[in-house]
């Protein structure tokens, strides 16, 4: 990824080295007649028995967690009029700019949006969507107002790989296009089902 998948630089365990040496402890050997034989343990190349070379650790971290998110107005109710419909996107990108994400796309019609974020390892993508939602529905509210204004409850997540994120961007754009031949309905069990996403469509609404 990575995961978001990029990796991140764990703490590496630091392993205890002894010294190279003989396995035999510096002495004496009692020799035939009685004389003693002074020895001392020669040092060896060789490492012991389980003797391992401390890790390098990674030098920094590297991430590409990007997400495809979808979610809807309440009872998909189609509030979204074309004549804000731009500026409640681009108000959507600036409030995830602000808490540090990067809005690489956004687009939708009356009755949901899309988003494609990439985010940081440090950020919990639960509670990015819960202050988005929160802000962008207090905006539409108090600069549109259109008080009746609600996102639903939940969303849909789906890691993008970088590869894909053009594709990405590309079908949120064409939204419009989209959903003059298929519901938000249909699109979103698609993404589901694509995704191997388990689900009853009893709960889906």
């Amino acid at each position: 990824m990575a995961q978001r998948h990029g990796g991140e630089t764990h703490e590496s365990m630091d392993y205890e080295s002894g010294r190279a040496g003989s396995s035999r402890p510096e002495g004496g050997q009692k020799l035939a007649g009685g004389a003693s034989h002074r020895y001392r343990a020669q040092p060896t190349d060789e490492p012991r028995m389980g003797r391992r070379n401390p890790p390098h650790p990674m030098p920094s971290t590297h991430l590409s967690l990007h997400y495809h998110v979808v979610f809807s107005t309440k009872d998909r109710v189609p509030l979204i009029a074309p004549a804000w419909r731009e500026r409640l996107h681009a108000f959507l990108g600036g409030t995830v700019n602000q808490l540090g994400g990067v809005p690489e796309a956004i687009g939708g019609v009356a009755d949901h949006v899309h988003l494609l974020l990439g985010l940081r390892a440090t950020h919990a993508l639960a509670d990015v969507l819960r202050e988005v939602k929160a802000v962008s529905s207090r905006w539409v509210h108090d600069e549109i107002g259109v008080s009746a204004f609600q996102w639903q409850e939940g969303y849909g997540a789906f890691t993008v790989g970088a590869p894909q994120r053009a594709e990405v961007r590309h079908y949120i754009a064409r939204q419009e296009e989209h959903h003059r031949t298929r519901t938000f309905q249909e699109e979103y069990v698609e993404f589901l089902r694509r995704a191997g996403v388990e689900y009853d469509e009893r709960y889906l609404w």
